[in-house]
């Protein structure tokens, strides 16, 4: 079978493709033909050896996925052979056979498409672990969302808007902010022209954001955690500007705001069922048309290097998919 592998740290560049040998299904495994796999920003650290994870080599890269099952081990109970599934698997899935246990898949109603569910678990469902489980976002709330045009960013701004909050989007330049005001953005800050404390006060008659959603990091979240309201809640999800802030502790003081961090990966394994219940709802939303993830673009397998060339510019708008 045909696999991207990444045999040392360098760009997208320095990745390959060749043919490894198919995997071969354990008494708990599921193997699933991957018709669509999703590329995120993380995709971009992991194979220079800059991100959390770093897997022994040769790996493959790409965390989610959806496909159809080819092989079931002798005991698994939750899938057949045929049943159309998605997943999650830190990396590993960018190629045309990978081997999970059933823990780590979700069943896809017919109505949905792969490339579509391949790219709901990671942004999608951060985001929505972000609002309800550890937020607690209530409709009419109003939401401050970085980077906003971003993978995670557009997630950001759609499920805050489908959840009755009022959302002000916040990026670098007014081709983005257009974008995220497509996807239901009411208001919106180009923080590149704009300054954001300043603004985001204005914006909210002085009161503040009661959620800031913040996968930007860098000088920008001091800023919007100064425009945070009273007992807001601002959430912690990643830092693609590339620096981790240090955050002076009496600002969160004299806000009896919450600082809540986001790792949205050790929640699915520590509340697997939390996990499920959460993409059962992202399913049923974009049956029901309230979700509609948008696809920056579909790129076949070979073009990988491409395509993380695109999300490490910044230049993609919602999900890069591939298939293998």
């Amino acid at each position: 079978m045909k696999a991207c592998l990444c045999k040392s740290y360098g760009p997208p560049s320095s990745l390959v493709v060749e043919q490894v040998a198919e995997p071969v299904a354990g008494p708990k495994d599921v193997i699933v033909r991957v018709k669509a796999c999703a590329l995120n920003f993380f995709d971009t650290l992991i194979i220079q050896g800059k991100y959390q994870f770093k897997p022994d080599m040769p790996f493959s890269p790409s965390a989610e996925f959806a496909g159809i099952v080819e092989t079931v081990g002798e005991d698994v109970s939750e899938f057949a052979v045929g049943d159309r599934v998605m997943g999650y698997m830190r990396w590993g899935a960018a190629r045309e056979l990978v081997a999970v246990s059933e823990q780590e898949l979700i069943a896809i109603p017919d109505d949905v498409s792969f490339e579509i569910a391949a790219g709901l678990t990671v942004t999608y469902g951060t985001t929505l672990h972000a609002y309800c489980d550890r937020a607690g976002l209530q409709p009419g709330e109003t939401v401050a969302v970085l980077g906003a045009s971003g993978g995670v960013g557009q997630a950001a701004v759609e499920i805050a808007a489908i959840m009755g909050a009022r959302v002000i989007a916040c990026a670098s330049s007014e081709e983005k902010l257009s974008f995220a005001r497509s996807l239901g953005a009411e208001l919106t800050i180009d923080y590149s022209k704009q300054h954001l404390k300043e603004t985001l006060k204005e914006l909210t008659d002085g009161k503040g954001a009661d959620v800031v959603y913040d996968p930007v990091g860098g000088d920008l979240s001091e800023q919007a955690l100064r425009a945070t309201g009273w007992e807001g809640r601002f959430l912690v999800i990643g830092f693609a500007a590339g620096d981790i802030p240090r955050i002076p502790l009496n600002i969160v003081m004299l806000k009896g705001c919450d600082v809540q961090g986001v790792f949205w990966g050790e929640a699915l394994v520590r509340d697997p069922a939390g996990h499920k219940r959460n993409m059962a709802t992202l399913l049923k939303w974009v049956q029901e048309g309230k979700l509609k993830p948008h696809v920056h673009a579909v790129y076949p397998l070979e073009d990988i290097a491409v395509a993380l060339d695109e999300i490490a510019a910044r230049r993609v708008r919602g999900k890069v998919i591939l298939t293998p």
